[in-house]
């Protein structure tokens, strides 16, 4: 198996377990991606999350639907520009991130649990560099 194909293996297993990890609160990884990003840098426009997550801004108008569906955001006027909208995380919004964070680490400890800490150095390392 080349580095390649060895590569996709892995990155397949890794989408594997974060579907997994996520089944508990019903989310995809892209709604669990935006929630992620409005919990690590706070409440935002439509137009920044889109950049975030780098897709179109009527994609993000629908993640942002969702999350507001099932009540992990709100939208809430922006002081700074009355015609325009902040995405705010509720408290379960929060609660939700913080918990999908301990259990992602979890399932990433299990998944690297077969490599020592050089070796895992080693891998973050080269990761870097390639991004």
């Amino acid at each position: 198996m080349d580095i390649s194909d060895a590569f996709w293996s892995v990155a397949h297993r890794l989408r594997h377990q974060t579907r997994v990890a996520l089944e508990p609160w019903e989310l995809s990884p892209s709604l669990a991606r935006a929630l992620n990003v409005l919990s690590r840098h706070g409440d935002m426009r439509l137009s920044a999350l889109a950049d975030h997550l780098r897709i179109a801004a009527r994609s993000a108008t629908e993640v942002a639907d969702d999350l507001a569906v099932r009540g992990l955001v709100v939208r809430h006027p922006d002081p700074d520009d009355r015609r325009a909208t902040l995405l705010v995380l509720t408290d379960k919004g929060r609660e939700t991130a913080d918990s999908i964070k301990a259990a992602r680490h979890r399932e990433s400890e299990e998944f690297f649990a077969g490599l020592s800490d050089p070796e895992r150095e080693e891998l973050g390392r080269l990761l870097r560099k390639l991004q």
